[in-house]
């Protein structure tokens, strides 16, 4: 197997890691962080099976020591990550979402003004229910009104807004099963559930002309409005283990659940996705942008962490070898879609050189 540091020079790996030392050197901290030997890694859980199998492979194709992986949710590694610097503080962090603008001032603030942004690949948020239940066909407008908080009274035919009266599926289309609304789904501090706000609750709030005027009048209200879920059990927080989610699924048929493509492809024996605004979620529909729940996942690097922690330069290259995350890669084995190939030439070249990223 071609080992992945064939994809830079030794001298620009080593003006690189000269750099990283530069860094250390500048904010004190080539003694303190050099006492931790391996890399640590915090943050989505949609990209950890991602990152969790580039660090095992790194584990076994180099000389240094497999990363630590954590799943915290892409906004708790953010905040992990913007901490600080030092050994206490992650060299990496995971996202399937951008990172904020706040997030990079408070990045700032903590002394972290260089890091370095790699997009991965692409993913999908489906939602899933057992294999036990049929398939259900929904549009992003029946996604609002059976999560969002207010919504007009009269469902699909307008109406005042009020706190959401729907119980039932059926209660919002006669189409849709007369059962429970009941969403299993990640919480507040997962990149999944922004994205899920931003593109599938908003992307149905949005269908009512009266709720997409308001964005031009009152954009405060109007993100409030169509990203806050309801909070009477329609919807539950099942944590940052779509694992766990999946495991309900199995035991009760009549749920739904929300998290990445990759744990759809994993348990395909057992669940299956619905369809959304008439596209289900697969390979193509999510890397050509027809599926309407569809992102881009990235990870982030501390570079004044580069140098100090050692590895940090070699994990980069592990994870954007063609054989990682080209389109035959083995991380198209566990669900990623990969970028087009132009695409992950750019992000090849930023990564490998740590370009560091503009606010």
């Amino acid at each position: 197997m071609k080992k992945t540091t064939h994809l830079l020079s030794a001298p620009a790996i080593a003006i690189s890691a000269a750099l990283g030392v530069a860094f250390g050197a500048m904010f004190g901290l080539t003694s303190e962080v050099s006492a931790r030997d391996q890399i640590r890694i915090v943050g989505s859980s949609t990209v950890f099976p991602f990152s969790t199998a580039v660090a095992e492979e790194f584990g076994q194709k180099t000389t240094f020591k497999t990363p630590v992986v954590e799943s915290t949710g892409s906004g708790g590694g953010l905040k992990l990550f913007c901490a600080g610097v030092g050994k206490s503080h992650p060299d990496i962090t995971n996202a399937s979402r951008k990172i904020k603008s706040s997030e990079i001032k408070k990045c700032a603030s903590n002394g972290i003004t260089e890091i370095t942004e790699v997009k991965i690949g692409y993913d999908g948020i489906v939602i899933a229910n057992s294999n036990d239940a049929p398939v259900m066909e929904l549009t992003l407008q029946h996604v609002w009104l059976a999560l969002g908080k207010e919504v007009p009274s009269a469902g699909v035919k307008g109406g005042a807004l009020t706190a959401n009266p729907f119980k039932n599926w059926s209660d919002i289309d006669p189409a849709l099963p007369n059962t429970k609304i009941e969403v299993l789904g990640p919480p507040p501090t997962s990149g999944t559930r922004d994205a899920f706000a931003e593109l599938a609750l908003e992307g149905g709030c949005k269908t009512f002309s009266s709720i997409k005027d308001l964005k031009k009048s009152d954009k405060n209200r109007y993100k409030a409005l169509c990203h806050t879920i309801r909070e009477d059990g329609a919807y539950v927080e099942a944590g940052e283990n779509d694992n766990l989610i999946v495991s309900k699924l199995r035991a009760n048929p009549d749920a739904l659940g929300v998290f990445g493509f990759s744990f759809l492809e994993q348990n395909k024996d057992s669940i299956h996705a619905c369809v959304v605004n008439g596209v289900a979620p697969e390979f193509e529909s999510i890397s050509d942008g027809s599926y309407p729940i569809s992102r881009s996942m990235y990870f982030y690097v501390k570079n004044v962490h580069v140098g100090s922690i050692p590895g940090i330069n070699e994990y980069v290259l592990e994870f954007t070898d063609e054989e990682s995350w080209g389109p035959y890669g083995y991380l198209v084995d566990k669900g990623l879609i990969p970028l087009a190939e132009d695409i992950r030439e750019s992000a090849r070249a930023s990564a490998a050189s740590l370009t560091p990223m503009t606010n």
